[in-house]
């Protein structure tokens, strides 16, 4: 009868180990797919800034290039106006260079926590597939 007692203190012991490691496991999982949202969420967030920068250039050289026209078409044979020819074209430039960069920092995707998911699929398949075999 010791024998079974301490063979079931075992077994009771190795299950309370399995169930805190779990809890451990689930845990630091959780934290791995928080840190991987702020992350994404951060290069969204700074993409969405670079679009606001490219919108705000955007109004700018729109209202550079009016100017220019205006000038341009007052003054035909006047050099004024490719002063603010020179200014709508750097604007332009200026805007295209965010949106180019809003464009790949917004390419990310909704934010997912993918190292999460795929650590979280290893240890189903790790658990699933590991079977402790009974010896008689």
């Amino acid at each position: 009868m010791p024998a079974e007692r301490q063979q079931s203190e075992n077994i009771t012991a190795a299950v309370t180990e399995v169930s805190e490691r779990m809890t451990v496991l689930v845990r630091e999982e959780i934290e791995l797919a928080k840190a991987e949202m702020t992350t994404k969420v951060a290069t969204l967030a700074r993409g969405a800034g670079a679009v606001a920068a490219g919108a705000v250039f955007g109004v700018f050289g729109v209202v550079f290039g009016l100017l220019t026209l205006a000038w341009g078409l007052n003054s035909i044979f006047n050099s004024l106006w490719i002063g603010f020819a020179i200014v709508f074209v750097l604007l332009l430039l200026l805007a295209a260079v965010a949106f180019l960069m809003a464009r790949r920092m917004l390419k990310v995707g909704p934010p997912t926590p993918n190292m999460a998911i795929d650590e979280a699929k290893l240890i189903r398949e790790t658990v699933t597939t590991s079977k402790p075999q009974v010896r008689a």
